[in-house]
């Protein structure tokens, strides 16, 4: 035995000995080994065998998760003397009172085991990209769709992708789990298994990593991010952060550099819109992480609070939030770049880096003193994007920059129509190019946004003909500008 440690250890032969010690191991007599994980660096070989903790949800309260197709997948496991169990995140939403949107299972059959008795049974199978990572996906009564994974072992870890082993052992599946909270697993009859006191912590609503945190982050360093995710959703404090645990993660920062920006993004938007997103923000600010996501290095953590201050109790897009931490358009598109975000909120992102700096009208528009108001406006009436689009982007702007009556009011604004179509400008400056109309366009909108928007066809027509003389001797018909405006 400690010859095959040794070699283990040193790294010798590593995954073809591996490979021959869990085919030695397999079935019972594997539940003797517990592995925290083999990565590329061989990780500490632990050989207790835990038994873990149990506890009963009442019956009652797994109502919302029982339907006749989840009684009949269970009756399939049955059947052929598998065990299933509802595993990680949605055990830890029933033990927190709350109904899990998603059911992920973990079963001891493995995949070719799984697809034998679906077809035996006449079960279709769909999404077939998960099986070389033990998933199976059984659409039951041809109604719903149930993720089922061999419980597994990580063989080999680079820090964002794993080799698997499959096992029939539930601690050491437990084992290579992120955190304590989603390591649990749940009979159908409500019974839970705990194997790292995922309980406990759940209701002291601390977020603590399996084992050892550094070598847990290591495996994938996505878990950095899904640490703080997951503080917003189980803390009932701001900052109460394990001291050690933030060591951990600030050690190895530089391996987010390794994982895909939409990865990173898909874990980072749910911070920016979960609880304490400002205080969680600026622990990673300091321990080091926002220049591997694409943030700078340095980000105004002064004006990032104030828009913090403003956003919160509103609901706001996670962009918004993100913006506090932008200040030029080169930021901006240096984060799109490395967080891949879509059009629509690399849009929003340049849009607010561009406009957040309040805009003051001449003189109130009623006698609330509202008059801020009609700048903004005039930001969606002249706007060449859809409609549609400024008027969000400029609600998110008015709400990132601390008011939020005025953002509500710019969303219950019903965008006036332009009364001058290209028609009747080109009626009454038929000399104009397309590019020359374009400008002249805009000029008139400015002068009926300048009326608030009560200027008509008629009055606004009348300004055609010297407007044209004006852009055609300013834009010459060969070097006419486009005069689309910034967003």
């Amino acid at each position: 035995m400690y010859m095959w440690c040794d070699l283990l250890v040193s790294g010798m032969f590593r995954r073809p000995i591996l490979s021959l010690v869990f085919r030695a191991f397999r079935g019972k007599e594997a539940a003797f080994w517990s592995f925290s994980s083999v990565s590329a660096k061989p990780n500490t070989m632990e050989y207790k065998r835990i038994e873990p903790a149990t506890l009963k949800i009442d019956v009652e309260k797994l109502a919302p998760i029982y339907t006749p197709e989840l009684d009949s997948l269970v009756e399939i496991f049955k059947k052929n003397d598998f065990e299933i169990r509802v595993a990680g995140g949605a055990v830890r939403d029933l033990l927190m009172g709350i109904n899990p949107h998603d059911l992920d299972f973990a079963t001891t059959a493995t995949p070719e085991q799984m697809k034998e008795m679906f077809e035996r049974e006449n079960v279709r199978m769909i999404n077939t990209k998960g099986e070389k990572h033990g998933t199976i996906t059984p659409r039951i009564n041809d109604k719903e769709n149930f993720e089922v994974t061999t419980l597994r072992i990580d063989v080999t870890t680079d820090g964002r992708h794993a080799e698997v082993q499959f096992t029939t052992d539930w601690q050491l599946d437990a084992n290579r789990r992120d955190l304590t909270i989603n390591s649990l697993f749940m009979d159908l009859d409500g019974t839970v298994f705990d194997y790292f006191n995922g309980v406990q912590h759940i209701k002291e609503r601390r977020v603590i990593f399996v084992g050892d945190a550094a070598t847990r982050i290591q495996e994938d360093y996505l878990r950095i991010l899904r640490y703080f995710r997951f503080y917003g959703r189980i803390s009932e404090e701001a900052n109460s952060h394990d001291a050690e645990t933030l060591n951990a993660i600030r050690n190895n920062v530089s391996g987010l550099s390794r994982i895909s920006g939409e990865r990173i993004w898909t874990e980072l938007r749910k911070i920016l819109e979960g609880n304490y997103a400002g205080e969680l923000i600026n622990v990673m600010i300091e321990i080091g992480i926002p220049e591997f996501i694409g943030l700078p290095k340095t980000p105004n953590t002064e004006r990032f609070s104030t828009v913090w201050k403003n956003l919160k109790g509103q609901k706001y897009n996670a962009i918004t939030l993100l913006a506090g931490l932008i200040s030029t358009e080169e930021e901006a598109l240096l984060l799109h770049k490395r967080l891949k975000l879509s059009a629509y909120e690399r849009d929003l992102l340049l849009f607010i880096t561009l406009h957040h700096e309040r805009k003051w009208a001449m003189k109130p528009l009623n006698d609330k003193g509202e008059f801020y108001l009609r700048p903004y406006q005039a930001i969606v009436a002249l706007s060449r994007d859809k409609p549609k689009d400024t008027k969000e982007w400029t609600v998110q702007l008015l709400l990132h920059i601390g008011q939020p009556s005025m953002a509500q009011q710019i969303e219950d604004w019903e965008v006036p129509k332009f009364p001058v179509n290209g028609h009747m400008m080109k009626e009454h400056a038929p000399e104009i190019n397309g590019k020359q109309l374009g400008i002249l366009g805009q000029e008139l909108r400015k002068m009926w946004t300048d009326s608030d928007f009560k200027t008509d066809a008629e009055d606004l027509v009348k300004h055609i003909p010297h407007l044209a003389e004006e852009i055609k001797e300013k834009f010459p018909a060969k070097a006419a500008k486009s005069g689309k405006s910034k967003k």
